[in-house]
């Protein structure tokens, strides 16, 4: 790459940053409608055109900025340090994500999409955080469901309780709507105690699934079938 070519994509780099900066700023602010080719390019500095061919058109440029937020939001949420209970980390995960769309309401909006959604790179790396804290409560044997079908009820709880309250006014929005939401789910997926109680075969069959793979006095035929099993019992 030659020193011209090397200064046009920095400078490329940070158009694209300033607009993407720009355009959250605005959104986080005034909402979609203030999200205008001419106002981004008029705050950010640059030619209209400059977003066309960076971003093609006003839904990438808020694709790109979806995608900013949510990344920054990942980022945020990955070092919380993990504690001897798995069940108190996963509703400490739920309370930064009923937080976050409360205290940004447009910008959950725009990443509640599942159209942006489905193909995020940071949203993808935030389910994965979610399916991490959920393993960790199979693995305590402490789980009743299947680990998908736990991590769907929470995040469409979360998602839905978080819709629910900003659909109304912000003198009326009750956090306890997403307390007792979040006391529905934990009930309908984990059990109250770390030691399996007897006749819980579903959370039994659930641990024991989360164990599978590292049972190597197994072969791999073995494993397969018992997952089998296991699957069944759990209803996965």
């Amino acid at each position: 790459m030659t020193q011209a070519s090397d200064t046009t994509q920095t400078r490329r780099t940070r158009a694209r940053t300033s607009i993407v900066e720009v355009a959250a700023r605005l959104l986080r602010a005034e909402g979609p409608d203030a999200v205008t080719t001419r106002g981004v390019a008029a705050e950010a500095g640059v030619q209209a055109p400059t977003i066309y061919r960076l971003f093609g058109d006003k839904d990438g440029l808020l694709d790109a900025v979806a995608e900013h937020v949510l990344a920054t939001y990942v980022a945020e949420k990955t070092p919380s340090p993990e504690t001897a209970d798995p069940v108190a980390d996963l509703r400490a995960g739920w309370d930064m994500h009923i937080g976050f769309g409360l205290a940004n309401p447009a910008l959950f909006a725009l990443m509640a999409d599942p159209r942006r959604g489905s193909r995020s790179p940071a949203a993808a790396a935030g389910a994965e955080i979610l399916r991490a804290r959920v393993q960790r409560v199979a693995a305590a044997g402490r789980l009743r469901v299947a680990e998908e079908l736990a991590v769907d009820l929470i995040h469409a709880a979360g998602t839905g309780a978080v819709i629910t309250l900003l659909s109304g006014p912000v003198e009326r929005r009750d956090r306890g709507l997403a307390d007792a939401a979040w006391d529905a789910v934990i009930r309908a997926i984990a059990i109250d105690l770390p030691v399996l109680p007897a006749g819980d075969t579903a959370a039994a069959a659930v641990a024991l699934r989360t164990a599978l793979p590292a049972l190597t006095t197994l072969t791999a035929a073995e494993r397969a079938l018992m997952a089998e099993w296991l699957d069944g019992i759990t209803g996965r």
